[in-house]
C-alpha cells in the first residue's frame, strides 16, 4: 500500500513540475504583442524627438530675434 502511495505522489509531483515549467514559457503571441507594442512606441517617439529638436531651434531663433530687436531699439 505504501509503495502505491509513493508512486502516486511521485506522479502528482512530476505533473505539478511539468505544469509549473509550462506556465513560465512565453507564447509566440506574447512576443508578437511586445514587438507590436514597441513598434507603436517607436512610431510615436521618433516624431516627438524630431518635434523637440525643431522646438529647440525655434526657441533659439526667437531668442536671437529678440536680442537683435533689443539691440536696435537701444
Amino acid at each position: 500500500m505504501k509503495k502505491q502511495h509513493s508512486y502516486l505522489s511521485l506522479l502528482f509531483g512530476a505533473l505539478a513540475m511539468v505544469g509549473l515549467i509550462g506556465c513560465k514559457q512565453e507564447t509566440p503571441a506574447g512576443k508578437a504583442t511586445k514587438a507590436a507594442g514597441q513598434a507603436a512606441v517607436d512610431a510615436i517617439k521618433t516624431p516627438m524627438d524630431e518635434a523637440r529638436q525643431t522646438e529647440g531651434k525655434l526657441e533659439k531663433s526667437a531668442e536671437q530675434t529678440a536680442a537683435e530687436i533689443k539691440k536696435s531699439t537701444q
